[in-house]
């Protein structure tokens, strides 16, 4: 029995060493290959970063692919946009068109607040001049400068946009012609001096116009910086000034209106703070913008936009109210109300998500109660 035992056990050291020997073969056979996939890989590695490096120096000849897009999204500036390598339109993009039509706008209820608009060949002439230069120069100038001073932060939040993409180089946008276009603004501006007037008023207001653009986004004062003063000032800029050039151009700009104007500027503040939703990465990624939403934070930021909007509308039909205009007074009240529902239907679910479907649904009925405030003003 005994030798029996031994017999197995020796069997089992036997077997023990052969399997020890068979792993010590198997091992030898799987480390080689290792060590050469492992060099494979390095290979590899190194091949895609001198790919990558090749793409990047392409970049200012031609934006990444995007993959789909919309060529009408575009056209007017905004995201889903396709990708596009004609330079005129994509110069065009640079310039943001769906900006244009607010500013258009408020020339609209200018001329309606002064009384003196007539429908002859030389109103609609001067009126269509103070249009485009409120709208495609001062706005286009306006979008090209700060597209070009918020490239790195458009890198994170808006990588469609022209400049972070590479469908336009930074130096080609630094000479964009718009600039030039820009500094021809105030003379246009004194080419459509205020009919009946010895002070040239339209050219300080697109002298004016012109400046609070470029202080807007440029350093050192960069407006935009803080999320109060650069709110306030960009709505200004698409109510009051417009409403002034419409206004001077027609008839007299008077101390009541540039105060209800600016009050009206306040619910433009609120406007903005929408768009700022969308950087709020950005913003706090490179900390070169307090807006709102990175300063409060989204929750209180929503209430004070919509509170901003609201308040200063209902401040303004209570304005036309004690002035003897009550019938203006609940038109724009009346106004108020969709926008309120698309408020919580849309912007307080989710201020990202639906900021566009927002401002299309509930900025119709703003610009009616522009429209309708400067009417009630022209009587």
């Amino acid at each position: 029995m005994a030798s029996v035992l031994n017999t197995v056990s020796s069997l089992r050291l036997s077997n023990l060493n052969g399997l020890n020997n068979t792993n010590r073969v198997r091992t030898r056979h799987v480390l080689t290959p290792i060590s050469v996939s492992f060099t494979r890989r390095r290979l590899t590695i190194r091949a895609t970063e001198t790919d990558a490096n090749e793409v990047k120096s392409q970049a200012p000849d031609k934006a990444p692919a995007a993959g789909g897009g919309s060529s009408f999204n575009q056209l007017l500036g905004i995201k889903g946009a396709s990708q596009e390598t004609n330079k005129w339109k994509i110069r065009l993009q640079l310039t943001k068109p769906v900006t244009w039509p607010p500013l258009v706008w408020g020339v609209v209820c200018g001329a309606a607040a002064s009384g003196n608009f007539h429908w002859n060949l030389e109103d609609v002439a001067k009126s269509i001049a103070c249009m485009m230069m409120s709208g495609p120069f001062l706005t286009g100038y306006t979008q090209t400068l700060n597209d070009w001073y918020d490239r790195e932060i458009d890198a994170i939040n808006e990588p469609y946009r022209p400049i972070p993409s590479g469908a336009i180089s930074e130096n080609e946008a630094s000479h964009y012609p718009n600039l030039g276009v820009a500094f021809r603004r105030p003379w246009l501006g004194w080419s459509i001096r205020c009919a009946g007037h010895d002070f040239p008023i339209v050219f300080y207001l697109a002298i004016g116009g012109s400046l609070l653009s470029y202080i807007y986004s440029a350093p050192p004062l960069k407006l935009k910086q803080n999320g109060w003063i650069g709110n306030f000032a960009l709505g200004a800029s698409y109510i009051s000034l417009p409403w002034w050039a419409g206004q001077a151009l027609f008839g007299t700009l008077t101390p009541d209106i540039i105060v209800l104007t600016l009050l009206y500027s306040i619910a433009g503040l609120g406007i903005a703070i929408v768009n700022d939703f969308k950087s709020v990465e950005g913003d706090r990624a490179l900390g070169l913008q307090q807006s709102l939403p990175v300063a409060f934070g989204a929750e209180t930021a929503k209430w004070i936009c919509v509170g901003a909007i609201d308040i200063t509308q209902i401040s303004v039909a209570g304005y036309l109210l004690g002035a003897g205009k009550p019938y203006y007074a609940l038109a724009l009240l009346a106004l108020i109300i969709p926008q309120v529902i698309f408020q919580f239907q849309y912007f307080l679910k989710d201020p990202v998500k639906y900021d566009v479907k927002y401002q299309a649904s509930a900025q119709p009925f703003l610009v009616l109660g522009l429209l309708v405030t400067a009417l009630a003003m022209s009587h």
